[in-house]
């Protein structure tokens, strides 16, 4: 055998099972993905059946993507990174592009199902023909909860025979008995408690032997009609009893007269949700006011936020300070206490009434509290003294780091120079900490244009706004805005007008922060020139 058999680049002699180790890892890697792959298509039939086209789709092209990635070598470096970037896809690109989606349909109350659900539920209504043979009934039950129906026409006394849900009636020549083919008489005492289920039931074999029991009169069954009937050709139900067809216009059959049934279904109705946000003068002109009162609040909130923590912590950062170190810490209370928890003390500390902040400024003003929960502009008020409090500890952080990162000899320049304390806090301390905290006031501003526990906590975004055509509040921002209209606090939803408002708001804040980080860029490049 010669050297060059014998050895590989480099002169490492090969495994002499590295073959089988790569056939192996190829017949388990190949197994493992023909078990997701099954997994995948099982779940994709499902929701495909189900009416969720759109999840199926992102799963089947994620699981697609997967198999290129594991059985093509190209695609190798990419292995460590697959299982992550196919949860990303499923669990952050899919709810975005759903909401997208989602904004261009009707989807919310009276339009929840898909247009197969709607169909079926509507199909499933009857009528009581005119001619319709009346019969009497007498109700068995079996152990195993079964119902039978002893049936009797009354016109013909010999018409006697007794049936069971999807078998055909079967003919009988005696009165009811106690119990029959396993099958137990129910005492008069229970029957009433059996008729909801009865009624719910339908005896027989459609179309020709189908009885159902009548809710109206006790006692009573009939052969009911199909009242309505899909016609797939003109996309419209027939209702089989009046003649009358109702086309399907946006998800709602609808007749000609504007008689509408329901379930109506979930349906594309194209930027019909954008048009009334621009064009319908009542939805724009409340967007408008919350659109205004969500920049004032996270404006006023960073401002105030980081005014006050500023301040404190220049004031702290001297050391000569007493007790400095155990009034630090006391600051930092409030960044520790949850929302959720400090609100509520919040609200109960400005209560009218009882509250101890209302009562001390009553006994200040002589007798007069703020209104802070039903006038809009006290309101405003309380939120942002809330929203103050809960967040300048953060601020009082941020700006203490980043006070010790400030050169020292930027301010014994300074002091050569005859600079005063101002001086070097307006040319100095202020640019330099605005280049190190303003990407994170820029965070704090989205945060805060989407805070929803301060507002929906404090007053539920009231006091309430009148004569408006969506459930909103004068303090309501888009962000509680738009949970209001999905879910419904008036209790009627409109996920697809929430997820258009959705979609504005990410637009909207796209724009703002993008401004926003040109302006920390401008500081910067000011902070390099002090």
């Amino acid at each position: 055998m010669s050297a060059a058999t014998q050895k590989v680049s480099g002169g490492a002699q090969a495994p002499p099972d590295a073959g089988s180790h790569s056939i192996l890892s190829l017949i388990l890697r190949i197994l493992a993905l023909a078990l997701i792959d099954g997994i995948t298509i099982w779940l994709v039939y499902q929701m495909v059946f189900d009416g969720y086209w759109p999840l199926a789709a992102v799963l089947a092209l994620v699981t697609l993507w997967v198999n290129v990635v594991f059985l093509s070598g190209r695609f190798y470096p990419l292995r460590y990174v697959a299982p992550g970037l196919s949860l990303l896809a499923i669990m952050v690109l899919y709810p975005i592009l759903f909401t997208v989606y989602v904004s261009f349909t009707n989807y919310g109350t009276g339009h929840l199902v898909t247009q197969q659900l709607a169909i079926e539920q509507i199909e499933s209504q009857t009528f009581l023909p005119p001619d319709a043979t009346l019969y009497n009934w007498t109700a068995f039950k079996n152990p195993a909860g079964d119902f039978m129906l002893w049936m009797v026409n009354p016109n013909d006394p010999a018409e006697v025979f007794t049936v069971t849900p999807g078998t055909e009636p079967a003919p009988r020549s005696c009165e009811p008995p106690a119990d029959i083919d396993g099958y137990q008489q129910i005492p008069s005492n229970q029957l009433f408690g059996a008729l909801g289920a009865l009624s719910s039931l339908t005896f027989g074999v459609k179309p020709d032997n189908a009885f159902q029991v009548s809710q109206s009169v006790l006692g009573q069954a009939a052969q009911y009609e199909q009242l309505f009937v899909y016609d797939a050709a003109q996309d419209a139900m027939i209702d089989q009893q009046a003649g009358e067809v109702f086309t399907n216009i946006e998800g709602t059959f609808t007749s000609a007269a504007g008689q509408k049934l329901s379930p109506g279904f979930a349906a594309t109705v194209g930027a019909r949700n954008y048009r009334a946000l621009f064009t319908d003068p009542a939805l724009r002109s409340t967007f408008v006011q919350v659109f205004l009162w969500t920049v004032i609040f996270a404006i006023m909130s960073v401002l105030l936020t980081f005014i006050l923590g500023m301040f404190l912590a220049i004031v702290f950062d001297v050391p000569e300070m007493p007790l400095r170190a155990p009034l630090r810490s006391l600051l930092l209370i409030p960044y520790t206490i949850p929302a959720f928890v400090a609100v509520p003390v919040w609200v109960g500390l400005l209560n009218p009434q009882f509250g101890i902040i209302s009562q001390m400024i009553g006994m200040i003003t002589g007798g007069w509290v703020p209104p802070w929960f039903s006038d809009p502009f006290w309101s405003k008020i309380g939120i942002l003294v809330i929203q103050t409090w809960l967040g300048f500890p953060y601020m009082f952080v941020v700006v203490t780091g980043a006070l010790q990162t400030l050169p020292n000899d930027i301010y014994e320049a300074a002091d050569l120079d005859g600079a005063n304390a101002w001086h070097k806090f307006q040319s100095l301390t202020f640019p330099l900490l605005l280049v190190t905290v303003g990407p994170l006031l820029v965070a704090s501003f989205a945060f805060n244009f989407n805070n929803f526990v301060v507002i929906d906590l404090y007053n539920r975004g009231g006091p309430p706004m009148p004569n408006v055509p969506t459930p909103v509040g004068y303090t309501d921002i888009l962000a509680t805005y738009t949970y209001r209209i999905a879910f419904g606090a008036s209790g009627v939803s409109d996920y697809g007008y929430a997820s258009a408002i959705t979609i504005m708001i990410f637009l909207i804040l796209f724009i703002i922060t993008q401004f926003q980080f040109r302006f920390t860029n401008m500081l910067e490049e000011r902070g390099r020139n002090v």
